[in-house]
């Protein structure tokens, strides 16, 4: 018995070694530059699809499936796909073998010659999408130090606010400069090039004891997991309602079809800033920052049809808006991987789901809500979703949304 115990925690000491005392910041730029070049496969279609639907010889509705195929795809495997490969496979080899696949989908995106090639190349995308996302944040909390963990993401996820910004905006730049195929090869070359730097610069994630299969019912069963999995998708409903149609709103308010585009680069640069404060406080105040930080959110959706018509009105909120959902994703993150514990790469997984469902059916309640209550009023129905997932949050003080260490510091020393 004496050395069962001596031996088990000499294997847990172990494991506890292995985690590193300082941030590997040269991978998570790695990962960062992934997370850019996944957000721009993904989006990259839209801006371009005039070309594409030329060349192509169909319509540009037809196109539109390149994007909805890419998002269906990850709803379908992402699960399965976690299940499956995340306790097989190391987590770094996964890693670099997702965005080498990233660059494949691009390429033969690139050389497809009808549009039926151009929706399997685009499925292999998504599919390369989901694990990425699913396997990106738990590895990422297994190569930092544990009070890091807020601080790195911010880092990590960055990269995707940047996406939202500029990444588009370039592509879709380029492929006007170029071609829409030209577009698409010089991001396969970007993803080649990354998996060789993740290959160089990425620490191997070590698990303490043996590799277990991600388990979607045994994540289920821990208390907050599931008030994160439905709270955060509300979130990202919300922002996609208002963002798929901000151009309508803009133009009932009397704002130039011109400043749309402005506008979409303000809430992603804002972003960044909402991820640097994220990157401060996740560790150390996380409830009371994401309920700050939806309650901006909130707050912005609720005041945009008053404040809107204005040029400074409509920038402050813009800005407002940018910061409080750049800042929310981080604190989300965070909290999924602490809730779910051991089987925290199950519940990161049903969170990537839960999150495309929450995009998709966010374009859809935004159509409706154009067409029952006017351009004007889209804010106000992106405001409801947001409305109830800080309710969630609020009530979920014991399981998703626990306070911080410095948040429950005085209470301890009262005690």
């Amino acid at each position: 018995m004496v050395e069962t115990r001596k031996s088990e925690h000499a294997r847990q000491s172990g494991a506890t070694s292995l985690r590193p005392a300082k941030i590997p910041w040269p991978g998570l730029l790695v990962l960062a530059a992934a997370g850019f070049t996944a957000v721009t496969t993904e989006l990259l279609p839209s801006g371009l699809l005039p070309q594409i639907s030329r060349d192509l010889g169909v319509e540009e509705s037809a196109v539109g499936s390149l994007t909805a195929a890419y998002a269906a795809i990850i709803v379908f495997t992402a699960l399965p796909l976690s299940r499956l490969l995340g306790g097989r496979i190391p987590r770094k080899t996964l890693l670099v073998g997702t965005v080498l696949a990233f660059a494949l989908s691009n390429v033969l995106l690139a050389l497809s010659p009808n549009l039926e090639v151009a929706i399997a190349a685009r499925l292999l995308g998504g599919i390369a999408h989901g694990m990425l996302w699913s396997s990106m944040a738990p590895y990422v909390a297994r190569i930092v130090p544990p009070h890091s963990v807020g601080k790195s993401m911010a880092v990590v996820f960055s990269g995707t606010s940047i996406a939202l910004a500029v990444g588009a905006p370039i592509g879709t730049l380029m492929g006007t400069i170029m071609t829409w195929r030209a577009s698409f090869v010089v991001l396969a070359g970007v993803g080649v090039l990354l998996a060789l730097l993740a290959l160089w610069l990425l620490p191997a994630a070590h698990d303490p004891g043996t590799h277990k299969t991600p388990s979607i019912r045994e994540a289920l069963k821990l208390p907050g997991v599931i008030a994160i999995a439905t709270a955060w998708p509300l979130i990202l409903l919300a922002h996609f309602t208002l963002f798929t149609y901000v151009a309508p709103f803009l133009l009932s308010s009397g704002l130039p079809e011109a400043f749309t585009g402005p506008s979409l680069s303000i809430v992603g640069v804002s972003g960044l800033v909402g991820i640097w404060i994220a990157g401060l406080t996740a560790d150390s105040h996380p409830r009371r920052s994401v309920i700050a930080a939806v309650g901006l959110l909130l707050l912005a959706f609720a005041l945009l049809p008053l404040l809107g018509g204005t040029w400074v009105g409509v920038t402050a909120l813009l800005v407002m808006w940018g910061v409080a959902f750049g800042a929310i994703g981080i604190y989300n993150q965070a909290a999924i991987l602490l809730a779910g514990g051991e089987h925290k790469d199950a519940a990161n997984g049903l969170t990537v789901v839960t999150i495309q469902l929450g995009i998709a059916v966010g374009a859809a309640y935004g159509a409706l809500a154009l067409t029952a209550v006017g351009a004007q009023l889209v804010p106000l129905a992106a405001a409801l979703p947001t409305a109830i997932a800080l309710a969630i949050i609020i009530a979920s003080r014991r399981g998703g949304y626990p306070a911080g260490r410095r948040e429950s510091g005085r209470r301890e020393k009262r005690r």
